[in-house]
């Protein structure tokens, strides 16, 4: 199941951020990198759904415990795959981030859950094999449920905020004061500035005020 979720986010992402790089035209004068937060909100939701089902499996055996199964492959698979999940998730995270694609940080932010689950997995079972308290095992996986569900609510709800036109962080603000802030020993102020933040791309609009006895020529020539 989990692996079916993981194909149907990847696609998810792959379309959206085919979406996003399309260039601005008349409908989406903007571009349309918002379609970006669709992808990241399908990943929360999806990684939501897979943290309440290991949660209503743990309740389940936690009601009812059952010694574990097959604990040889079970282990052997989680591991290597863990490995694998991990490998991908920093590569897609490291990406993300420098192509500022929240797209691509929501799809390694899942695959990392899956990377807690799977050293859920391996600490649930090994606590059983040394404890013999089958019930240490739902414990654990309870555990790794809520972390996951804190990481799914967490990109939900940076999608939200992108959808909602939240401005960029707070450092990207103050470059561009810094940058404004330049230019004012020319007599140019600056007021009404407003950010927003579409997918990987950022815009500003602001009023600019220049002393009254410029000219167009005097701007271009000071610039």
């Amino acid at each position: 199941m989990e692996s079916v979720v993981n194909l149907v986010g990847a696609l998810m992402a792959l379309a959206m951020l085919t979406v996003a790089e399309r260039p601005a035209d008349e409908d989406q004068p903007f571009g349309h990198g918002k379609a970006e937060y669709f992808s990241s909100g399908v990943e929360g939701t999806l990684i939501l759904i897979a943290a309440l089902s290991i949660g209503v499996a743990a309740v389940d055996r936690l009601i009812s415990p059952k010694p574990p199964e097959k604990i040889g492959t079970g282990l052997v698979i989680s591991i290597a795959a863990s490995f694998v999940n991990f490998g991908v998730a920093v590569l897609l995270l490291r990406v993300g981030r420098k192509r500022n694609s929240i797209t691509l940080e929501a799809n390694a932010r899942h695959l990392l859950t899956d990377v807690w689950t799977s050293v859920g997995v391996v600490a649930g079972v090994g606590l059983v094999v040394l404890t013999s308290w089958e019930r240490l095992d739902p414990i654990v996986a309870l555990a790794v449920a809520a972390n996951i569900i804190w990481t799914g609510i967490g990109i939900i709800r940076k999608s939200v905020r992108g959808l909602m036109d939240a401005a960029p962080p707070a450092e990207d603000q103050h470059s561009v004061w810094q940058v404004l802030k330049n230019h004012e020993r020319f007599g140019v102020k600056f007021h009404a500035l407003w950010t927003r933040q579409a997918g990987a791309r950022k815009f500003i609009s602001l009023h600019v005020l220049v002393p009254g006895d410029w000219t167009v020529q005097a701007r271009v020539s000071t610039s």
